[in-house]
């Protein structure tokens, strides 16, 4: 574990001691942690909240619980299993005022209540143009057409049965998500501040498979992808990305797609903005350039300061948020506690996170559990001691590219403050004597 002092620091060898919040050592944890039998025996507390060690089974000291004493329901009471009822605020949740209609809408992911890499289906960010399309599997058809030597249409079961297909974890991400912190801190709560985003497993085959099939001219270099809802979703996509590792999906972490994450087949584009993973995906159109789609040119653009825009800035680069502490997980016992959070980078793969406790002075390496692999979010945790004091609470992500998370300044730097999509800047919680934890910036 390392420590770096000032924000320029990016190794190892730059390790020194922090000065916000004291790391915790293995040592000092058993020591915290452990009590002997006379500690028990008087009813010590620990430093775990308290917590009283018996020294047998005593009924006194953790009686039977009622729900000990008598049967539960039946498994088949849930056919389809569902969460706790204690568990019942974990769900997606809207800002009402960010769009005109609920046909039109964000379900941002309670990022702060989940832990590990994958998104829970019915947890995953929706984000609808048109609302959500009822599609009948058996009468789905895909269609391929354009520069192409075989138009073609495909079935479900068509795309079933191909050969070649993978199991691919990636995370999906708005091209507006933190868009609303441009200016400035907005929202409360890493959900609404970060929470257009997912990651799951899809199951599908290449999109290569399909465009290989109908044998593509080679003077096509773009794909227009169309979707089936009432919006009719339309984006370019280079047929570089398209050949390279875009998938035709049909499953999502082992089941079929959910209607809001487009039943019966949707367009996976790893690492690229979120919009143009087109749902209940219609037909695939090959062409010599760009079609300059509402979506690409009125629609995820970056307005820079100048006038000029930016267009086709569809990498999401390098991120990460502290999921707890954060103002929905506020800081509840002194002592002991565990930092968590997420990181992703539409360029590869996250190597490295590293933590402040004061904003941005100091930094110490998180430790990354899980799986990292490309394309995907990556979990990292830091345990330390918290006494009640302040902290300023900031992560920054690093890729495999080299690529290192901005800070929010560095970004308005020079993409000023005018854009909605691609910001990809460090948060920052203020962690404060009570708990209470609350969206803030520092200069």
């Amino acid at each position: 574990m390392s420590t770096q002092n000032g924000s320029g620091s990016r190794g190892p060898e730059h390790a020194s001691p922090g000065r916000a919040g004291s790391i915790l050592s293995r040592r000092r944890f058993l020591a915290a942690a452990g009590m002997g039998a006379g500690a028990a025996a008087a009813g010590a507390g620990s430093a775990f909240g308290g917590a009283v060690a018996a020294a047998g089974p005593d009924p006194n000291i953790v009686p039977v619980p009622e729900w000990t004493k008598m049967l539960g329901a039946g498994v088949n009471a849930n056919p389809y299993g569902k969460p706790s009822v204690f568990e019942k605020d974990v769900v997606r949740r809207e800002v009402d005022w960010l769009t005109a209609s609920h046909e039109s809408s964000v379900s941002f992911t309670p990022l702060y209540a989940l832990d590990g890499v994958i998104t829970p289906n019915g947890l995953c960010f929706v984000r609808h143009h048109g609302g959500e399309a009822e599609i009948d599997p058996d009468k789905y058809r895909l269609m391929i057409h354009g520069m192409v030597d075989r138009p073609l249409v495909f079935t479900l079961e068509d795309i079933k049965r191909m050969p070649g297909r993978v199991n691919r974890a990636y995370f999906l991400e708005c091209a507006a998500n933190s868009g609303m912190e441009w200016r400035g801190a907005q929202l409360n709560g890493c959900q609404f501040t970060h929470g257009m985003i997912h990651n799951v497993f899809y199951t599908g085959v290449p999109l290569k498979t399909l465009l290989d099939m109908a044998g593509v001219n080679p003077k096509g270099k773009w794909v227009l992808a169309e979707g089936a809802d009432a919006a009719v979703m339309t984006r370019s996509i280079p047929l570089e990305k398209a050949m390279q590792d875009c998938l035709v999906a049909f499953a999502m972490n082992g089941e079929a797609l959910r209607p809001e994450q487009g039943y019966p087949v949707r367009l996976v584009v790893p690492g690229w903005e979120g919009n143009m993973w087109v749902k209940w995906l219609r037909r695939l159109k090959v062409g010599d350039q760009p079609w300059q789609q509402r979506e690409e040119t009125s629609k995820y653009t970056d307005l820079l300061a100048d006038g000029r825009s930016r267009r086709f800035t569809f990498v999401m680069d390098a991120k990460s948020v502290v999921t707890s502490p954060s103002p929905q997980a506020p800081l509840k016992l002194k002592g002991p506690n565990v930092m968590s959070g997420i990181a992703w980078s539409g360029r590869g793969t996250i190597r490295r996170v590293d933590v402040s406790l004061d904003g941005g002075r100091n930094w110490t390496t998180a430790r990354i559990e899980g799986p990292a692999m490309p394309m995907a979010m990556t979990r990292f945790y830091l345990d330390f001691d918290w006494s009640g004091q302040e902290l300023m609470v900031q992560s920054r992500a690093m890729d495999d590219s080299g690529y290192v998370q901005p800070t929010k300044a560095e970004l308005r730097a020079v993409r000023g403050t005018n854009s909605i999509y691609h910001n990809n800047g460090i948060q920052t919680w203020l962690v404060r004597g009570n708990g209470e934890t609350e969206n803030v910036e520092v200069g």
